[in-house]
């Protein structure tokens, strides 16, 4: 069957995007196809294509048809789940939708699994005769003489012999063992000419073994065959989503001179759209739709069969109760889910008029009662091809006088733009493009507003800011401009090349496009996150809760040697917690970054500081900080009088506390001393005679330690106790104390 589409990428992705009836309008072609014969296969040729930065692609048929007829697509094997998916199918006759059939894609090894010879392992010779094992087979044997007659598959077996020579390893060789009429027969499998199936059906089984065997090397095509019934000839359309490589754009801006008014450069922005055609067939008047939008796409495998695993069940007297587990339910929502699905389309296929996508001298508007099949072929396109208008051509050749080239004298864009729900589309009528061609279609050359601006990074150059400019979406109609790269001609001479992210109408991006030699930058750090000072204080439930600040501030100067003024945008980096004090108001400000601006006249130097500080909240319990510390805070002027009283409050129960502590310590230095003396004592004691009278003065001097030791614990213990108390009413007054 003649293929009638071209086809999409050869990868596996996909989108749904339902187009039929709805808001993206199909153009008829130029010369509506010869009515084909009852019966016979329909011509349906791809009549529009649609092409998605997100890198999927619908492409729509339409053609006539008569009576009960059918057309045939033929796609590679990895773009059928995508078919599957998001095939849409119209009848504008009044006929209806057949059966849409195409070959099934079970797994190999599942098919060859089903037939009475089993080949998916790749069976040896022996192995697939021990899988015929009870079949009659016919075969010719050399044993002594060539025999031919009929057996029974017994199995095969393995069996060692001897070597031809002598001390040669033995060989392990196959037989084929046989039942015949005449008994059980060994033959060597190597020795055996030829066999035959006796079993035509199982012969039959082995022959479509190896026939899906060799379909599934067949995995570059697949048919897909849809079906229109129906009385007439009609016109049908079809449309489906398939991977395809994504459209890019490339644009040049182009500086001339200065406006009057505002002195601001007059700009061009030209913007080209990049076209691939990896199809496998030519597109031929087709009309071409490149959408600046991301639908969400995905692949889910619909062409292969799936096969769910299936419980084993024993039978009762063995089986046992397992426990089970209940998935919770969910109320029915399709009522709500479908208004949704029908806003959604009715946003994403913009079906206002002012979202038309039909191109105005194309398109002819319909008499009441007048259908989509009644409506006649658009008038022939101009003389001007689409292709003609695609050269950028120029009748006056430049004078000597003339500084460079003029990029947008020649190139008007052959697009028509328009807005389609939340997306941005550009169509293009007729364009022709070979298959595994690519083309650049000029779709923008409007005039924009630009202002040249010197741009400063320290991360990114830390001498010199770069050329660039500061430019806003003006275009005419509201174009989404997609990102891509831009070349900047200044004054008919190339100044260099720049980076456009996605702009949206009515938005403003920076591009840098060079080395601002002529400027130069010096930055200066005049303090790094200095400490400054306390800024406040507060007592929150008896812990002091202290406020600090922390100052940084930046220099940047520039010294701009040229002859003429320039404004320099300072990137400055934004810092969590970080604010700005004494600093002008930045431009713009964005996740990473403040934007400031500076003027800098011509052969003069202007510095810009840039002031930051950052507050600090640190808290810290009064009980267990040091007394010198709490000292110093209440000499802090910052710290409200409220709260350094209490602060002094609460040093008079440390210092109190602290005295007590003291008074313990020097008791137990003493008790230590009198301790070790006694040991000495007692030492003595034991070298001396009992009854001298150096023995009765060292005796009584160790009882005299020993009262003093006891006043000594008396005395430590009531420190304690007073201690625990002085602790104790210190406690007592910083619990749920809160001054500010």
């Amino acid at each position: 069957m003649k293929q009638t589409t071209p086809l999409g990428a050869a990868l596996r992705a996909a989108v749904t995007f339902a187009l039929l009836g709805t808001g993206v309008n199909v153009l008829r072609a130029q010369t509506p196809p010869a009515a084909p014969t009852p019966g016979a296969a329909a011509d349906v040729p791809v009549r529009e294509v649609v092409l998605f930065s997100s890198g999927v692609g619908y492409f729509q048929h339409e053609g006539s048809v008569t009576g009960d007829a059918g057309t045939q697509l033929r796609f590679k094997t990895g773009q059928i789940n995508d078919i599957l998916k998001s095939l849409v199918l119209q009848d504008l006759g009044g006929g209806r939708i057949g059966v849409v059939t195409y070959p099934s894609q079970d797994p190999l090894s599942k098919t060859l699994g089903s037939f009475q010879v089993d080949i998916s392992d790749n069976p040896s010779l022996g192995d697939l005769l021990n899988k015929l094992r009870g079949a009659r087979i016919s075969l010719a044997y050399f044993g002594h003489d060539l025999e031919n007659f009929t057996a029974t598959v017994l199995g095969v077996e393995k069996r060692p012999l001897p070597g031809g020579k002598e001390g040669e390893a033995a060989v392990e060789k196959e037989f084929l063992n046989v039942v015949t009429d005449r008994g059980i027969r060994s033959l060597e499998l190597a020795k055996i000419d030829r066999f035959q199936l006796e079993d035509a059906g199982l012969q039959e089984e082995l022959n479509r073994a190896l026939a899906a065997v060799a379909g599934a090397r067949d995995q570059d095509k697949k048919p897909v065959d849809i079906k229109f019934n129906g009385t007439g000839e009609r016109r049908v359309r079809l449309g489906y989503v398939v991977e395809t490589p994504i459209w890019k754009a490339s644009y040049r801006l182009v500086l001339s001179g200065k406006d009057s008014a505002d002195r601001k450069p007059r700009a061009t922005l030209q913007g080209w759209a990049i076209v691939e055609n990896q199809t496998d067939n030519d597109w031929a008047n087709v009309r071409l739709s490149l959408v600046s939008g991301r639908p969400i796409s995905f692949v889910e495998n619909l062409y292969q069969p799936l096969y769910v695993p299936r419980p084993e069940v024993k039978p009762e007297l063995y089986a046992s109760l397992s426990p089970q587990t209940y998935e919770g339910g969910q109320s029915d929502g399709r009522a709500a889910n479908s208004r949704s699905a029908n806003n959604y389309n009715d946003s994403i296929n913009g079906t206002t008029s002012n979202r038309s996508l039909t191109l105005s001298n194309t398109r002819r508007n319909k008499t009441a009662g007048e259908t989509e099949a009644d409506s006649p072929a658009p008038a022939s396109a101009p003389e001007t091809t689409a292709a003609d208008r695609m050269q950028i051509t120029g009748s006056n050749v430049p004078s000597s006088e003339e500084v460079g080239i003029n990029p947008t004298s020649s190139v008007t864009s052959i697009t028509d733009a328009a807005k389609v729900g939340e997306l941005f589309q550009y169509t293009v009528a007729n364009v022709s493009l070979p298959r595994q061609r690519s083309a650049m279609i000029p779709i923008i050359n409007d005039p924009v507003e630009v202002e040249k601006v010197s741009i400063f990074n320290q991360k990114v150059l830390g001498n010199h800011p770069l050329n660039g400019a500061r430019l806003k979406n003006t275009t005419a109609d509201a174009k989404h401009l997609l990102g891509g790269p831009v070349t900047v001609f200044d004054e008919g001479r190339y100044a260099g090349d720049a980076q456009l992210d996605n702009v949206p109408p009515g938005e403003t991006r920076l591009l840098s496009y060079g080395i601002d030699l002529q400027t130069s930058a010096v930055v200066k750090d005049l303090n790094v996150q200095k400490y400054q000072s306390v800024t406040a204080g507060k007592i929150v439930n008896g812990s002091l809760v202290v406020t600090y600040k922390y100052v940084s501030a930046k220099e940047y100067s520039f010294e701009n040697k040229g002859d003429h003024d320039k404004t320099v945008v300072i990137e400055h980096p934004l810092r969590a917690g970080w604010k700005l004090v004494e600093t002008p108001k930045p431009v713009e400000t964005t996740n990473a970054l403040y934007r400031f601006e500076q003027g800098v006249g011509a052969s003069k130097t202007e510095r810009f500081v840039v002031r930051e500080e950052n507050i600090q909240s640190q808290t810290v319990g009064i009980l267990p900080m040091a007394t010198e510390s709490l000292q110093n805070y209440t000499q802090t002027g910052e710290i409200p009088k409220g709260v350094r009283d209490a602060l002094a409050k609460a040093i008079a129960f440390k210092q109190a506390a602290a005295e007590t502590q003291n008074q313990i310590n020097d008791r137990n230095q003493q008790v230590s001393a009198l301790a070790a003396d006694q040991s000495r004592i007692r030492e003595n004691i034991k070298s001396v005679d009992r009854t001298t009278s150096y023995a009765t003065r060292l005796l009584k001097k160790l009882d005299d330690q020993e009262s003093q030791l006891d006043k000594l614990r008396n005395e430590t213990e009531a420190l304690r106790t007073k201690l625990e108390g002085q602790t104790r009413d210190l406690a007592n007054y910083l619990n749920g104390l809160n001054v500010e």
